[in-house]
């Protein structure tokens, strides 16, 4: 059996970089797109050029994103694993953040994905097999304070992903959303987190909780290499499920709002019943 065709989003940095050059040292092939390829492939390295496809992709743009899939499908007669990892961090409260800025977070951290995923299934349809994963976070389940953007896109991937897996099911394709807490990536670099220049002094905890991850960079307790490494595993797994947590962090906070939720739940519950009709 060959190995298996990965299709990477954002794979110039963090996460994304450690996973291609995981795939390929492992003989895997792997198209994977950035902003601009040259910068992709000097990131990569001197590589085997029959694994590896730099390609140069706009993910606002959907044209750009379909071409990108048909020229990975063409280049190597398949398409098996396709990995939504493209985004970028937003911070602020909702009064501070402009439109315009809550709109391109959502044009990367949600529409690309959705995107991609559109133009990679009449493939992996048509193959009768495939596993699409969309990289989330620990914020799209358990949310904190002073992202409440970042928050809502990651909400979004990961009830997409949820839905997508039943939809897809029937087709012998799988879909996983997975759920990183802090890992030591680019992510808290500027490049990678825009942070609300409007500045209202009222929110003193928001600007608080900013103040604080700034001086984070560099010390998550994520690996990305073992992050890379669990996404590999996660692909070859037979029984992959729909929805991982990555990280010792990201498991406590989804344990801690479980139980919140569990607790909110049963509280509610005579007012959930008392909006029956009479049985």
């Amino acid at each position: 059996m060959k190995n298996k065709t990965w299709y990477i989003t954002g794979a110039s940095k963090g996460l994304g970089l450690a996973l291609v050059k995981k795939l390929l040292s492992a003989g895997y092939n792997v198209a994977a797109t950035s902003r601009h390829a040259a910068s992709l492939q000097a990131a990569v390295g001197n590589v085997n050029e029959a694994q590896f496809l730099p390609l140069e992709v706009d993910l606002t743009n959907a044209r750009s994103i379909e071409a990108s899939i048909a020229k990975a499908y063409q280049h190597f007669n398949g398409l098996d694993v396709i990995v939504n990892n493209a985004g970028f961090g937003i911070g602020g409260s909702a009064e501070e953040l402009t439109l315009e800025e809550i709109r391109a977070n959502f044009e990367i951290n949600v529409f690309a994905t959705i995107s991609v995923v559109h133009s990679a299934l009449p493939y992996l349809r048509k193959q009768r097999s495939g596993h699409i994963i969309n990289i989330s976070s620990i914020a799209g389940f358990m949310p904190s304070a002073g992202w409440s953007l970042y928050n809502a896109a990651k909400f979004a991937v990961t009830g997409f992903t949820d839905s997508l897996a039943l939809d897809i099911a029937e087709l012998g394709i799988k879909a996983t959303v997975v759920m990183p807490g802090a890992f030591r990536t680019e992510f808290l670099s500027e490049g990678s987190l825009l942070i609300a220049e409007n500045r209202i002094e009222d929110y003193q905890t928001v600007h608080a909780i900013h103040d604080r991850y700034k001086t984070m960079n560099g010390k998550q307790a994520g690996d990305p290499e073992k992050a890379a490494d669990a996404l590999i595993a996660l692909a070859n797994d037979p029984d992959a499920p729909v929805r991982v947590f990555l990280g010792s962090d990201a498991y406590k906070r989804a344990s801690d709002k479980l139980t919140e939720m569990q607790q909110a739940l049963e509280k509610n519950k005579p007012m959930a019943f008392s909006t029956d009709f009479p049985a």
